[in-house]
């Protein structure tokens, strides 16, 4: 049950719960894990709008600071005993949804461990919620952390 378990993280406080609560779940099944980060040429270059092109050196930065992430996860999962290993996608994606069905299919995933804000509302509406995308999309189990800035329940 459970034996590999993908766990994106883009180095928030709440994907960093995600992925605790992947390696406490690894520990239990003997599970090992693949630490997933998109770099997205895509949505950076619509982010900047009116402010035209960006530099190749904000694209490299954003690349090592992927590496530095998942380098830094790596080490996590490996000073809890799990075995792990990692992936950082680059290109022009516009939803991490599809890059987590993509690895699912590839590595093949068990589950899915995602990090999720919480957000409802207004922000939900006009920020989206990659963790509902890949939930609708995902053809294994994902299991969603709530961080802890997540919003109360009424």
């Amino acid at each position: 049950m459970y034996q590999r378990i993908l766990v994106p993280i883009d180095g928030s406080p709440t994907s960093l719960q995600g992925l605790a609560e992947a390696i406490r779940l690894a520990r239990l099944t003997g599970g090992q894990l693949r630490l997933l980060h998109m770099v997205d040429a895509l949505s950076l270059t619509l982010g900047m709008g009116a402010y035209g092109a960006f530099s190749g050196d904000v694209y490299d930065a954003l690349q090592k600071e992927g590496q530095k992430i998942l380098q830094d996860g790596h080490q996590q999962a490996l000073a809890e005993g799990i075995a792990a290993d990692t992936a950082m996608e680059e290109g022009v994606r516009s939803r991490l949804a599809d890059l987590v069905l993509e690895q699912v299919k590839k590595w093949p995933a068990d589950l899915v461990v995602l990090g999720t804000h919480g957000r409802r509302g207004v922000g939900r509406m006009l920020l989206g919620s990659d963790a509902e995308q890949v939930v609708r999309t995902c053809p294994v189990p994902v299991l969603l952390v709530r961080g802890s800035d997540a919003v109360a329940p009424d």
